[in-house]
């Protein structure tokens, strides 16, 4: 079993955001101070254990301080249903590839405002788009960066 840790010594503190999904996952990094969501890129998956890997070598490759997971709670008032049992066991693979925390984070609204973001920007959405993922990775950058903005993580 591949497990990966974090090199304390590395002063950088950079997070990885993860909007997961069956077949997609869209993933962002914050910059080194922790601030600001950014780089962002889509990885296609056929399963939740293939999905772990693929973080682990993330992980491996940019010695992140922690990793936040979209959680979609439902609309209700944020009851969990089965895209949350879903998450929970990507969870689980990731947890027996790092001992790096993993956070949850609501991921209501994010494809929305990803989404107005796309548009915004004078993007149209289409059928590539979707195919592409281009929605789950900039959800994954909402989604990291309103946990870095509520986390309350000291920053240096």
């Amino acid at each position: 079993m591949l497990y990966y840790h974090r090199d304390m010594t590395n002063a950088d503190q950079i997070y990885l955001g993860i909007d997961y999904g069956e077949r997609r996952m869209g993933i962002s990094f914050s910059d080194a101070s922790a601030t600001l969501a950014g780089e962002c890129k889509t990885l296609n998956v056929k399963s939740a254990r293939e999905a772990a890997s693929l973080i682990a070598a993330e992980i491996d490759s940019r010695n992140l301080m922690g990793i936040v997971v979209g959680y979609p709670l439902a609309p209700d008032g944020g009851s969990k249903g089965e895209r949350c049992r879903m998450v929970d066991h990507f969870i689980g693979k990731l947890n027996e590839l790092t001992e790096l925390n993993i956070y949850r984070q609501d991921e209501r609204d994010s494809t929305d405002e990803a989404r107005e973001a796309l548009k915004r920007s004078g993007k149209r959405i289409t059928s590539k788009t979707r195919r592409e993922g281009k929605i789950d990775s900039i959800a994954a950058v909402f989604i990291l960066q309103r946990w870095l903005d509520e986390s309350g993580i000291p920053r240096r």
